[in-house]
This record gives structure tokens, C-alpha cells and sequence, in this order.
């Protein structure tokens, strides 16, 4: 098996890294260790899923905590008006609340992971569940995704976009593939 690029991690990151791998015209594989696509997403703004903010970029950076600065350069290539112009063109139409913060118009956060889900559907996105990955071999142009039943899948790039620690139950690692 061969991907123009592998996505390591079905969060909100990996979801959008598929997404964006896929638009691009790359064969793209999802490889989720869970049962499910989207967990945090699905719990996230007490299940209303916060999408973004329409504050002001540097309002925005300001309420980050600690030195929020890193967020220019990311949103020099997509930021918060290209996560809701992105949102609204999957039929996810949004409503601004307090301080600028966009829900869906449903308050569900499930119709933003189904519009998401339906997205990688859509551009033909490749997606293996319950699927732990055991290794990574990088070489120059080549590298190689080990899956823990012995599985070798060969790629030209892979994208690791496990998450963090903050919610254990959803998936989260509690240590980085190595």
C-alpha cells in the first residue's frame, strides 16, 4: 500500500490535515487508533463546538496564554475568517456569540464532525479505525508507517496530529510514537 500522504490522529487537527491533504490532490490515509473520528471535537463547547473566533487576529493572539505570538505565522496561511468562510462552505452555517465566538447555528458540535466527516468522504479519503500505529521509518523520499498488526504502508509525507494530554478518555497519547 501507497499514500501520497498519511495522517496520523482522527482530532480536530488530523481531520483538517486530511482535508487539506486531499483538496490538494494527494492520496491521503487517516489512521485512527480509536473507534471513532472527532471524539474531542464532538465534546468540545460543552458539545456545541466552539469553531473559532471572529475577533480581530491580534485580539485573538492576545488571549492566548503565555506568548501567543507563534499563532502569526499559522495565520498568515489560514486563520479564524478562513475556519468560518471553510465551515460555511460545507453547509455549516455559524452564529457569533459573546466576544466574538462561533457555534454552529445548530448547537451541536455533531453537525460540524459530520460536515467534516462527509468532507473526507467526499474527497475520497481513506480512513482505517481502530488502528494503532506502531512505528515510523523516515527515509529520504520515502517513508514507511508501521501499524501494530505488521502492516507496512509506504508514504511521501506523514502528518502526526495525535493531540495532547488534556483529555485522556477521548484518546489522547499518553506518550508521542517513537
Amino acid at each position: 500500500m501507497s499514500y501520497d500522504v498519511i495522517v496520523i490522529g482522527g482530532g480536530p487537527s488530523g481531520l483538517m490535515a486530511a482535508i487539506a491533504a486531499a483538496e490538494s490532490g494527494a492520496q491521503t490515509l487517516l489512521i485512527e487508533k480509536g473507534k471513532k473520528l472527532g471524539k474531542k471535537l464532538a465534546i468540545s463547547g460543552g458539545g456545541r463546538c466552539n469553531v473559532t473566533n471572529r475577533l480581530p487576529q491580534e485580539e485573538v493572539i492576545k488571549h492566548i496564554p503565555g506568548n501567543g505570538k507563534f499563532l502569526f505565522s499559522a495565520f498568515s496561511v489560514f486563520n479564524n475568517y478562513d475556519i468560518i468562510e471553510f465551515f460555511e462552505g460545507l453547509d455549516v452555517p455559524l452564529k457569533e456569540e459573546d466576544h466574538g465566538r462561533m457555534f454552529p447555528v445548530s448547537n451541536q458540535s455533531k453537525t460540524v464532525v459530520n460536515a467534516l466527516l462527509k468532507q473526507l468522504d467526499d474527497l475520497n479519503v481513506v480512513v482505517r479505525l481502530e488502528t494503532p500505529v506502531k512505528a515510523i521509518h523516515y527515509e529520504e523520499n520515502n517513508h514507511s508507517v508501521i501499524l501494530r498488526d505488521g502492516t507496512k504502508v509506504q508514504t511521501k509525507s506523514v502528518v502526526i496530529a495525535v493531540g495532547g494530554k488534556a483529555v485522556p478518555h477521548t484518546g489522547s497519547p499518553v506518550h508521542m510514537i517513537g
